[in-house]
């Protein structure tokens, strides 16, 4: 499935492992896109604050940010490793997570583990069972199997992941505070980002930035700590790259995020793009760094969080006067991270868009080519070769 979204890798140095990594990570999330852009749109349509605020439709943002959009990908996390069975297994594991944590949308780290882990569990419970169950015994085997490793994988979710997320939270908030106390603000991005894209946006920012932002706008009329994390140009910036010279198959996709992300303020809709190549998440720190040293040179600030972090949100919320400075923040963010990003991804050429016209029969050597340097392809060997 991540074959998919990403070229064929080979190799067995650090540069391959972390391409397959990505790969993986992208047939786990890719596919579920359209869910998180369906959440999107309700979330951006009917919220109080939304285009359409509707208390009744708003009942459907919280259950699937919470629960459907980690089970989708614990899902197919699962279903990746070990087929359709996996893929149960991999959804209830996911339960115990969701069930065990007050932060929703911890994906980056958690549940694109816990589904793929339980399924391989089974996969090797099933390869030992396989061979000493008797005829006639199957169904009732495989079926107890399954329930028990998922049920067992549901429990350590419960109870090993609740303290795991209160205390990252706990350090990346800390670590904030610290940057802001010794007026290091664009560094803060360093941790805000990343963050972010493991889906503590929500955490970071309403938990951490907003009641120290608050404490600020009382004394001074407004604060540049609203703007730390919600500044929708970072986000923006990596979809035009993915837009313009991302995977051929993705580009379809990026309009409708953007639409969401900057003029809805949905973020969460960009980070699965950066959880598909990881080294993205360097164009959004430099974006978002580069957004807050704007704002510091020019005394930008808002009197209060832009909720969702929406463009439309970050205008209604600017002081009089103030709207040069914080358009020119967001728009330098996003023109630094398109450039970084466009860099990141070879602007368009270590896709492995070519591949599959250049290659009609199929030479595993030449696809090679898309995804390894020149300089380096004849040192690469190909992995997991048969002796």
């Amino acid at each position: 499935m991540a074959d998919t979204y990403t070229p064929a890798v080979t190799g067995t140095g650090i540069k391959a492992s972390i391409q397959r990594f990505g790969g993986h990570l992208a047939g786990m999330i890719m596919p579920n896109i359209g869910a998180f852009i369906a959440w999107g749109l309700i979330t951006a349509l009917f919220i109080p604050t939304g285009w359409l605020p509707n208390e009744t439709f708003a009942k459907l943002v919280g259950p699937i940010i919470s629960m459907l959009l980690p089970i989708l990908i614990g899902y197919t996390g699962g279903r990746m490793v070990h087929g359709q069975r996996g893929a149960v297994v991999g959804a209830v594991a996911t339960m115990g997570v969701i069930v065990g944590t007050e932060v929703p949308m911890f994906l980056g780290a958690i549940h694109e583990i816990i589904g793929p882990l339980a399924a391989f569990l089974l996969k090797l419970v099933d390869g030992f069972t396989s061979e000493r169950t008797k005829a006639g015994f199957e169904m009732l085997v495989d079926n107890f199997t399954a329930g028990i490793v998922g049920g067992a994988m549901a429990l350590v979710g419960l109870v090993a992941i609740g303290p795991v997320v209160s205390a990252v939270t706990d350090v990346a908030g800390d670590a904030v505070s610290w940057l802001i106390g010794h007026s290091l603000l664009p560094l803060a991005s360093v941790l805000i980002e990343p963050a972010k894209v493991l889906f503590l946006n929500n955490a970071i920012n309403h938990g951490v930035l907003g009641p120290l932002g608050v404490a600020e706008a009382v004394r001074e009329g407004k604060s540049i700590l609203f703007m730390l994390e919600s500044n929708p140009g970072p986000g923006l910036g990596l979809l035009l790259a993915y837009m313009f010279f991302g995977p051929r198959l993705l580009r379809p996709s990026t309009p409708a995020a953007i639409v969401i992300q900057f003029l809805g303020g949905i973020h969460e809709i960009y980070f699965p793009y950066v959880l598909m190549k990881p080294r993205l998440i360097l164009a959004v720190i430099a974006g978002g760094a580069s957004g807050v040293l704007v704002f510091m040179v020019t005394g930008a600030g808002l009197v209060a969080t832009p909720a969702p972090g929406s463009i439309f949100a970050y205008l209604a919320v600017t002081p009089k006067g103030g709207w040069f400075g914080v358009l020119a923040g967001v728009v330098i963010a996003a023109a630094v991270s398109f450039v970084v990003a466009s860099a990141l991804l070879g602007f368009g050429r270590a896709n492995g868009d070519q591949a599959p016209e250049a290659v009609e029969g199929g030479d595993a050597s030449a696809r090679t080519q898309d995804v390894v340097s020149p300089a380096t392809a004849d040192r690469t060997q190909p992995a997991d070769r048969e002796v």
